[in-house]
């Protein structure tokens, strides 16, 4: 038994409390953006926000991120990549959830800077599509359709 196959339920429990972590805050934060974007730039509400999503990004979505892909990488190799056609579905929606990360994490900085040109509707949007990806991955994962 290899050394990454002895750890292999700790690497799963490490990555399923990583994915806890990322999706509360990848769902939350665009709730935060949603209250944000009807705020005036400059005041104490919108600073407020400001340091709210700095935080959860810093400390709470980009942290879970990392441990999410490291732990995925190990648990693959732990299993030699025996993997069925629903994973590369699966992988790709992860890797989307990514990019909703960093589009996220772009908008915080615009904020930032007074320059958010969205509407809280969007960010109620796009907290839609990511609960859909979320909900699709787990069903992908859980069932293994394919």
């Amino acid at each position: 038994m290899s050394s990454l196959t002895q750890y292999y339920l700790l690497f799963k429990l490490a990555h399923f409390i990583a994915i806890i972590g990322w999706m509360v805050g990848l769902l939350y934060l665009p709730r935060l953006f949603a209250y944000h974007a009807k705020a005036t730039p400059g005041s104490e509400t919108d600073l407020t926000f400001q340091q709210m999503e700095h935080n959860l990004l810093r400390l709470l979505i980009t942290p879970c991120m990392i441990i999410v892909f490291l732990t995925g990488i190990l648990l693959l190799i732990a299993i030699s990549a025996q993997v069925g056609g629903w994973f590369h579905v699966k992988f790709l929606l992860v890797l989307i959830l990514g990019g909703l990360h960093g589009m996220m994490s772009a908008q915080r900085k615009k904020f930032e800077r007074g320059e958010n040109t969205k509407t809280a509707s969007y960010y109620r949007t796009l907290s839609r599509i990511t609960t859909f990806t979320m909900v699709v991955i787990l069903f992908l994962a859980v069932l293994k359709p394919f």
